[in-house]
């Protein structure tokens, strides 16, 4: 991939051959988070699993203490009281087959999560070619498929973020904008981590945290230690 003139030289602050630790690497990846805009801080993870195997893919939500920096727009498929519940919880916006109607016909999507009570799950199922390859399909593991849809609405608006392997056991995902204060990040990125520690699958073998980077949109990457992401007791 041909770098520009202004990456390179970003990338000269950084010692290739060093992991640092996670303070001082996301202290690295803000000081060279220089672009125009307030860029994120992503978070990458090469765990140790073959995702492959069900039994070892890793996926879920996790609310991060001081969100993403993103105000997110919420789609609530829902009919009834639960439609009413996710219109007060501050769903951008709530429907059924007319939703579905939209986003096939129009090819609509001016939404960034999609939210399900279970019983709309039939509806839902219809857009799932469509809302799958986007990441978009409401699942109970990461919580937006519920009968409580505050919950689900409030969480996200807090900061939840889903996370997931690919097909390479990698995990990307957003912990904050390159402008939060240090300490926020640092404590998304040990939230984050721990989470993914925490929900090990039991068939994986070896080293599981394999290696870890953060980085900002259009900045060069940070290797962290693994050994030292996981605050201890």
């Amino acid at each position: 991939m041909k770098r520009g003139k202004r990456y390179k030289e970003l990338a000269k602050l950084i010692d290739r051959t060093v992991s640092y630790d996670p303070a001082e690497a996301i202290r690295l990846v803000q000081e060279t988070g220089t672009a125009k805009f307030d860029e994120m801080v992503e978070l990458h993870v090469r765990l140790g699993v073959d995702s492959r195997h069900a039994d070892q893919q890793v996926r879920g939500a996790v609310v991060l203490p001081h969100g993403t920096g993103r105000t997110k727009r919420v789609l609530v498929f829902a009919k009834g009281p639960k439609a009413d519940e996710a219109l007060a919880a501050g769903a951008e916006f709530v429907g059924a087959e007319d939703l579905v109607e939209k986003i096939t016909k129009e090819n609509w999507f001016e939404f960034d999560v999609v939210v399900a009570t279970p019983d709309m799950m039939g509806v839902v199922g219809r857009l799932g070619k469509i809302l799958g390859p986007k990441g978009l399909m409401p699942n109970p593991k990461s919580g937006t498929v519920s009968m409580d849809v505050t919950k689900a609405i409030n969480d996200i608006k807090a900061g939840k973020i889903e996370y997931r392997t690919d097909k390479a056991g990698n995990i990307h995902a957003p912990i904050g904008k390159a402008s939060f204060d240090n300490e926020k990040i640092i404590e998304n990125f040990h939230t984050l981590v721990e989470t993914l520690v925490k929900v090990k699958p039991a068939a994986a073998k070896g080293q599981y945290l394999r290696s870890i980077t953060v980085s900002t949109t259009m900045g060069p990457g940070v290797k962290v230690n693994p050994l030292k992401a996981v605050k201890k007791a």
